[in-house]
């Protein structure tokens, strides 16, 4: 498969980051042609800095790793992001609600922070590692609600998690298809034969920091 480079968001959300690994992302992103950047957003002013003049997509994540911050902070987080420089949006949904079933919690939540998206991409990130098959059709069909625009499988961030999985990906994938909606994967996917996967399962989008790896 060709241009992998074109699906990577390549990533970098590790708490103890450095300035000097930040740099190294930027100019990874740069030299390969990825097709996005996803940080924490105390990073976006910096790589709109480091990436401007060019077609690369800055990423970055709200109410991360978590998802339990009030709607009204994950708003704010948003709004802020977006006059930081940020393309796109990866939000964690509010893995409780889901769980409980609360279904205009869910959908609201998804639909006043695409609201504040203002036209960017908003990514809903359901936390397969979590659910089971019944919850993550539910996740994605209330995104869909939402308004959102693509599901995403993991932050990465689960104790013991495995991230994203193929079947995972091909049941989002088969879920939202017909609304229009997209699959990013993300999690796990460290190399070429699994990020290969991973696209003929349905996603677009490989978050990973596994990158320059996987398209080497």
């Amino acid at each position: 498969m060709q241009d992998l480079n074109k699906y990577i968001e390549h990533t970098l959300l590790k708490q103890d980051a450095s300035e000097k690994d930040l740099i190294k992302l930027f100019e990874e992103a740069k030299e390969n042609k990825f097709l996005g950047v996803c940080i924490n957003p105390c990073y976006v002013k910096q790589a709109k800095e480091n990436l401007k003049n060019t077609d690369i997509k800055i990423v970055t994540v709200i109410g991360f790793p978590l998802g339990a911050n009030t709607t009204e902070v994950k708003v704010f987080e948003t709004k802020k992001a977006i006059y930081d420089g940020a393309d796109e949006i990866d939000m964690v949904i509010n893995g409780t609600k889901l769980k409980d079933n609360d279904k205009d919690y869910i959908v609201n939540e998804i639909k006043a922070i695409k609201q504040a998206c203002a036209g960017h991409n908003l990514k809903v990130i359901i936390e397969t590692d979590l659910l089971n098959r019944e919850e993550i059709i539910r996740a994605c069909e209330y995104s869909i609600l939402g308004g959102a625009d693509f599901v995403k499988t993991s932050t990465g961030f689960v104790k013991g998690g495995v991230g994203a999985k193929v079947e995972d990906v091909a049941l989002m994938y088969q879920t939202v298809k017909d609304a229009g909606l997209q699959v990013k994967a993300s999690g796990g996917i460290r190399d070429k034969q699994t990020a290969i996967k991973m696209i003929e399962a349905g996603a677009v989008r490989l978050g990973t920091s596994s990158g320059v790896k996987i398209i080497s």
